[in-house]
């Protein structure tokens, strides 16, 4: 889980966030290994912006299509933890499924595991079966 965290604190060193300075670092990890990375990124026309699963999903799409979510690590500040927003709980269903790993973690080095399911026990899906 360190290699998530150091890619996701890396990422969250390149977060545009001039508007609310809350700075997210997104690390995902794919179900055959590769890591990508992604950060928030502000817009002054709000809502535009991205948030950093947004962002590391797209990384993800772009080099390898199809690519399906093991793990998924959420660093942001503040004391406590920072889960992803529903919108990106939505993002996250699309790449991977209910017993998708969802890591959260604060800047003291404190993590909160969860899975997608429990995030999103009733995601949208398109095929109803």
């Amino acid at each position: 889980m360190s290699d998530l965290r150091t890619l996701a604190e890396q990422a969250r060193a390149c977060a545009h966030a001039p508007y609310s300075q809350f700075h997210v670092g997104v690390a995902i990890e794919t179900l055959d290994g590769q890591c990508f990375s992604g950060a928030n990124m502000e817009n002054a026309s709000y809502p535009e912006g991205w948030c950093a699963e947004t962002s590391a999903l797209a990384h993800m799409q772009m080099a390898s299509p199809g690519a399906r979510l093991a793990r998924v690590y959420v660093l942001g500040q503040g004391e406590g933890f920072l889960t992803p927003c529903g919108g990106c709980r939505q993002r996250l269903a699309e790449f991977g499924d209910a017993d998708t790993q969802v890591v959260c973690a604060n800047l003291a080095g404190q993590e909160k595991s969860f899975t997608l399911g429990q995030l999103l026990p009733a995601a949208f899906d398109l095929d109803p079966t």
